[in-house]
């Protein structure tokens, strides 16, 4: 196991009716503003339960934070969180929401351009912000990370940051999720889990566990969840489930991958690809393209997760990688290219523009732009 430093400073306020406490976490005085996306909170109730809790309070509202924000969009929020002295943000909405007022917390608190705290890749001034989730997928309510996209260039990076304060996780806003949003959520924790279990065996038997735990319990909670959406313990079993599934529990002293996600964000920059549909799509690539250098996890992950113990090694490791695209598929999810009409311009223009960056990921540091090409290929 490798040397690591572990500090995970949000609280997390979890369950039904939770959003009443609003008035109570976020600190009296100073300027509050509270950040929205497109307007969803106004038709699950949770607008109006959020309003109702900061009854009272002095605070501004921003509105408009795209899914995959665009940094365009959050300078305006920075314009006006620096001019009416904003010292806290709330975000009430998905991972978008909260990612892009990461960078607004961030770009208040600094002279530097938004962009170019992105693309210094972390920040450590930032106000405080806190949040109220919405869409169960990206896990940015417990962890310092976001990821940011600049519509004018097709571009998307990440950064890190602080942590939110807090996070209030009402499973009950879920029921108003349409079964694709569902869909993408559960791919987006389960390849969070891979991104960091998936890479090689014997480091830590108690992250593999707990990522195997993770993972058996997204897969359980999948199929009934399709059959009943209003569930609340279903639905508290998914939203935890992406919490836990990048909140730092599962990587301590480990190796980690993020290479199906760095591909997976240039897809969603050029083509608008829901962030966890594109995941869905690239990792049963990936795992196809780097089965060697994964093989002896990819035994452990078959025989753990899928119960695979029959045939050769060989065999093994690719029952486990087709049970895999398998899963994604259940959800409702194309896992090819092709089902979503992208093609070789697309595979060409990414994998140029990891050469043009000079960049290799992975956990040996060996998906370069070449790589990229041929695990897009493999998905095509």
């Amino acid at each position: 196991m490798k040397n690591f430093i572990f500090q995970n400073p949000t609280k997390l306020v979890f369950g039904k009716g939770q959003i009443a406490k609003l008035a109570e976490l976020i600190p009296a005085g100073g300027t509050l503003m509270v950040t929205y996306g497109g307007g969803s909170v106004k038709k699950n109730g949770v607008y109006e339960q959020v309003t109702h809790a900061l009854q009272g309070r002095d605070y501004i509202e921003f509105w408009g934070i795209e899914p995959n924000p665009h940094v365009e969009t959050l300078r305006k929020a920075i314009d006006v969180g620096k001019e009416k002295k904003v010292d806290y943000l709330l975000a009430v909405g998905g991972g978008s929401v909260l990612d892009g007022t990461k960078l607004v917390a961030a770009g208040i608190a600094s002279d530097t351009d938004a962009w170019e705290i992105v693309l210094q890749g972390k920040t450590e001034k930032q106000i405080p912000f806190a949040s109220v989730m919405t869409v169960p997928a990206t896990g940015s309510e417990m962890n310092g990370g976001a990821v940011i996209t600049r519509s004018e260039t097709k571009e998307k990076y990440a950064f890190r940051g602080n942590y939110p304060q807090f996070s209030i996780l009402d499973p009950e806003v879920t029921y108003t999720l349409s079964s694709h949003q569902i869909a993408c959520g559960l791919a987006d924790a389960y390849t969070h889990v891979l991104e960091q279990y998936m890479t090689t065996p014997g480091q830590s038997r108690l992250m593999d566990r707990w990522a195997e735990g993770v993972l058996l319990s997204i897969m359980e909670i999948a199929p009934k969840i399709k059959q009943n959406p209003k569930d609340y313990d279903l639905m508290a079993d998914y939203m935890l489930a992406a919490t836990m599934a990048l909140n730092d529990f599962i990587r301590m002293g480990v190796t980690e991958d993020w290479s199906t996600h760095q591909i997976g964000h240039e897809l969603t920059a050029l083509h608008g690809t829901t962030h966890g549909h594109s995941l869905a799509i690239v990792m049963p690539a990936t795992l196809r393209v780097l089965k060697d250098q994964k093989h002896a996890k990819l035994l452990q992950y078959g025989e753990r997760i899928f119960g695979i113990t029959e045939g050769s090694e060989e065999e093994r490791v690719d029952k486990a990688i087709e049970k895999t695209e398998a899963f994604y598929r259940s959800l409702g999810l194309t896992t090819r290219l092709s089902e979503e009409n992208i093609g070789m311009e697309t595979i060409n223009l990414i994998a140029d523009r990891f050469n043009d960056r000079g960049v290799a990921y992975g956990e040996n540091h060996n998906v370069t732009g070449d790589v990229a090409k041929e695990i897009l290929l493999s998905c095509l």
